[in-house]
């Protein structure tokens, strides 16, 4: 049984549903809602479905699990969720589906009405195989298993990497620096994003107003950039902050395992801005 004693929403299960959840995602502005999978492959939704967010088809708030029976037969790989909320979701087998808040096109379906249930998303991804998905507040970024990227949605800062400001309604290559480059892992940030590449580079895109990209200024970036204070260090597996800063764990020459802190200082909203990447043991 997964331990889920910690989220308030699941008070609302009873104890052989609880018993039957193998993976869960918490979300919302206030943990309001849920998605899980159980141990029979089934997906579950609960909470409030603040537009649509819950992939019913429809915006009515539900107390009792209902099963998201749209997306039967599908098995989840991985999943994220942005502020709206919005979901991206792919599936094993690398199939990309959206649904949510898509007031800035964060959906990638060509329109900015919310999606009530779950969307395929095919447009420039249709010979794709989706291996990793990440969402910033209102723009989306996917991996694919030959190594590239696509983003879509709000692009105020730049987000979406394609050069200009204005919004990506379908999915669209990130290319620019990462044109000849295998990308490995993807993170988002609120408003930015970064792909680590097979060499163990870093390439950073969008707000940039507090320095989190590392880039040594507070410029925002509206293409892949390289952060070259990170040269020498091979960053080999990413975890995400999606709120203030983006952290990589590195492997450095002969040092072990450390941390990369790209972004603000951590600690209280005080600390001044670090506009260079930070070792931190």
């Amino acid at each position: 049984m997964l331990d889920v004693g910690k989220w308030p929403i699941f008070s609302l299960c009873s104890e052989e549903e609880l018993q039957l959840i193998r993976q869960a995602c918490v979300f919302g502005s206030a943990g309001n809602e849920v998605l899980y999978t159980t141990v029979n492959d089934e997906i579950f939704v609960l909470g409030t479905n603040c537009c649509g967010c819950l992939g019913l088809g429809d915006v009515q708030s539900t107390i009792e699990p209902r099963r998201l029976d749209s997306l039967n037969g599908k098995k989840i790989a991985c999943l994220s969720y942005g502020s709206g909320p919005h979901i991206v979701l792919a599936t094993t087998e690398g199939e990309v589906f959206t649904w949510g808040h898509n007031a800035y096109s964060q959906l990638g379906n060509g329109t900015t009405n919310h999606g009530l249930v779950p969307c395929h998303i095919s447009t420039n991804l249709s010979n794709k195989q989706v291996i990793e998905v990440a969402c910033g507040s209102y723009h989306s970024l996917v991996l694919t298993s030959d190594g590239e990227v696509f983003a879509w949605g709000y692009n105020n800062s730049g987000q979406v990497g394609s050069g200009s400001t204005v919004n990506q309604p379908i999915p669209r290559r990130v290319t620019g620096c990462l044109q000849n480059k295998v990308v490995v892992t993807i993170a988002c940030g609120q408003m930015c994003c970064m792909a680590v590449v097979d060499t163990g580079e870093v390439y950073v895109w969008g707000y940039n107003g507090n320095g989190q990209l590392g880039l040594g200024n507070s410029g925002n970036q509206p293409t892949p950039c390289r952060v070259a204070a990170l040269q020498g260090i091979r960053v080999q597996r990413d975890y995400r902050d999606c709120s203030l800063s983006l952290h990589t764990h590195v492997c450095g020459q002969d040092a072990g395992w450390a941390r990369v802190h790209v972004g603000p200082v951590p600690g209280s909203v005080r600390d001044p801005p670090a506009p260079h990447p930070l070792l931190l043991h």
